[in-house]
């Protein structure tokens, strides 16, 4: 019963680190072609803002619809 505890206990840890870093590296950015824009993209979801900093402090992220596609791998 000990091992079934103890085994448990470690599952539970590495789902419970997964989950923190899955939520830690949710978002990437992508610089844009000029410095005041800037593309994010939500990792969880697939969503894509156009983010826009024309002065200092805080952007306004806007929800963009992407152009283009990733294609297919193909089959073998």
């Amino acid at each position: 019963m000990p091992t079934l505890i103890g085994a448990a206990m470690i599952a539970a840890a590495i789902l419970l680190s997964t989950f923190i870093n899955a939520l830690g590296t949710r978002y990437t950015a992508f610089e844009g072609p000029t410095e005041e824009s800037a593309w994010l993209v939500d990792r969880l979801t697939g969503s894509v803002y156009k983010c826009r900093a024309p002065d200092h402090g805080k952007a306004s992220c806007e929800a963009d619809i992407a152009t283009g596609s990733v294609p297919d791998r193909p089959k073998r």
